[in-house]
């Protein structure tokens, strides 16, 4: 697998190089230099496919030679050991449960395959890395989860104070071994913009052997192709072999999983991206200009994002030609009254408990549908389990929302952060003192 950089200003590299080094040194983002289609037979056969045998094709396909099949197999079969279910919610309107791993949140798909990767990787190479990763919520949970205990692997996971939810912040700063969590003093840009900045640090990278886990690395992004496939099948398994996703988006790593899918020959008929009211891609589909802003907090904090780093992935995906990007990919935007509106409609029509990622997703879907009278199954992804999200979705629905064992067991743990500003310079002097 060869990766070049979306900026161009660099060699193309190796897949294991692409992994470590998270970004190219032109700051742009890595990307495939082929995206190859799979054959008609697999899409033939897809609904009498395990999960893993679906994401065994994908990555082979997608991989090449770089990982031997046996050992690629074991990467995804330890990975991906939890399901993603499609789940009937009312009409044509189909939910894809991405939040039954360890850390409820769709992002346990990319941080477990990617520890497992670098762990392939490192074994080789006998070396050892200092991982870091800003989140908005779920990533730096999912990261923690997926590297606790990792040997030869630090963690270091930023994360905006006062900005994540409760069980969210316990997920980050509970854990304790490799993972450390600092709490910066700013917005989710602001942790992005700190580690984007420290891979770009000439004296750090001779000092510390640097990667990221955020949705920047390429090793994040290839396993997020895998349920679109699983999604498709599971659908045609009913009978139904035309799809609309609508993905709730903060960084649009997500909905780059998708557009690979689909051009890896996946049959999706429309994308939908969804945002909160950091709608600088919604805004970007409808006039075609591209204007970063500060974030805004909103009760879907995942998604506040206010320049999407995964942007340029789309464009790339599509040539920059902006024709075609909307004619693939709708943008909706919802506030919170709407995010609330949707949680409640939902759970007392149809008795389904939603997260406020979810919400958005699933107005964005109703809407689209709606508006462009398609017939095809709309499948909204949903990224997050209610129970994370309890301060929001409780007063809503006007009950309790079950929570799984496994987050029950975190929340009466301590949390241990290190308070962090948001200047580079400050950040810069934490890291090379405190991993020599």
């Amino acid at each position: 697998m060869r990766l070049y950089s979306t900026n161009g200003e660099v060699e193309e590299v190796s897949l294991e190089e692409a992994v470590f080094k998270g970004l190219p040194d032109d700051n742009g983002l890595f990307m495939p230099t082929e995206i190859p289609q799979l054959p008609s037979s697999f899409f033939d056969n897809i609904d009498q496919l395990s999960f893993q045998e679906i994401a065994l094709e994908v990555s082979k396909a997608l991989i090449g030679t770089e990982v031997p099949e046996a050992d690629l197999k074991h990467i995804i079969d330890d990975a991906i050991n939890f399901d993603a279910p499609v789940v009937h919610v009312h009409d044509e309107l189909y939910c894809l449960e991405l939040f039954h791993g360890p850390s409820l949140a769709f992002k346990d798909f990319g941080a477990r395959f990617m520890s497992r990767l670098m762990a392939y990787f490192l074994k080789k190479e006998q070396k050892e890395i200092n991982i870091l990763v800003a989140t908005s919520g779920d990533t730096g949970s999912a990261v923690a989860q997926g590297f606790l205990g990792a040997p030869g692997i630090k963690v270091t996971i930023l994360y905006p104070s006062g900005k994540v939810s409760l069980n969210q912040e316990k997920q980050l700063t509970t854990l304790g071994q490799n993972i450390t969590a600092l709490e910066v003093d700013g917005v989710f840009d602001d942790c992005q913009k700190l580690v984007k900045t420290a891979f770009l640090d000439k004296e750090l990278a001779s000092k510390m052997n640097l990667s990221s886990a955020n949705s920047i690395n390429i090793a994040r992004l290839i396993p997020q192709s895998f349920y679109y496939f699983y999604a498709y099948a599971q659908l045609k398994k009913q009978g139904k072999e035309k799809v609309v996703f609508c993905i709730p988006s903060g960084n649009f790593g997500n909905l780059c999983g998708g557009l690979i899918a689909q051009k890896m020959g996946l049959p999706v008929e429309h994308f939908v991206a969804a945002t909160n009211i950091n709608h600088i891609v919604p805004d970007y589909l409808k006039s075609g200009d591209f204007a970063p802003k500060p974030s805004i907090a909103t009760l879907s904090n995942a998604m506040d994002v206010g320049n999407p780093s995964n942007f340029p992935r789309i464009k790339a995906l599509y040539n920059n030609d902006y024709a075609t990007i909307v004619q693939n990919i709708s943008g909706a935007w919802y506030d919170d009254e709407q995010t609330k509106a949707a949680i409640k409609e939902v759970e007392e029509t149809h008795g389904y408990v939603m997260c406020p990622h979810t919400a958005v997703a699933y107005r964005g879907l109703k809407d689209y549908l709606k508006e462009s009278k398609s017939t095809a199954a709309g499948v909204f992804l949903s990224t997050a389990h209610p129970s994370k999200f309890t301060d929001v979705v409780e007063p809503v629905i006007g009950k309790e929302v079950e929570m799984p064992q496994r987050l029950k067991d975190i929340i009466n743990h301590e949390k241990v952060s290190v308070k962090m500003s948001k200047d580079f310079g400050a950040f810069k002097e934490w890291l090379l003192k405190n991993n020599r």
